[in-house]
């Protein structure tokens, strides 16, 4: 079965900087793409950063030039680098891995647990 795990949220003050970590764990042969989204209190998940297997980037504009999104395909593994941080990145941010291929099954849009992240002001 494969899962997504994440490690790195917690609390930090404005202008501070966080990294997020998400490895995928089961047998897996590649992951097309990798990202982040966020969720904040009352408010629908939105897209932050994904990255492909070569490599190609997005972002949404208000982390742009703050944010970095790195993956290590041998290990399965997606990065988010948060720098500049403001109050308003306070959210849940979700891992996201689309397109995972397994022995057995390719799996669309699976989710991670979501790692807790606060900025005070």
């Amino acid at each position: 079965q494969v899962q997504l795990v994440e490690s790195g949220g917690g609390l930090v003050q404005a202008g501070g900087s966080l990294r997020l970590s998400c490895a995928a764990s089961g047998n897996i042969f590649s992951i097309d793409r990798m990202g982040w989204y966020r969720q904040a209190p009352g408010k629908p998940r939105e897209l932050v950063a994904t990255i492909t297997v070569g490599g190609s980037t997005n972002y949404a504009d208000p982390v742009k030039e703050r944010f970095t999104i790195a993956r290590d395909n041998a290990n399965n593994a997606v990065y988010l680098q948060m720098d500049s941080l403001l109050p308003e990145d306070t959210a849940v941010y979700y891992c996201n891995a689309d397109g995972i291929a397994t022995g057995r099954t390719f799996i669309r849009n699976l989710w991670g647990q979501g790692t807790q992240v606060t900025v005070s002001s």
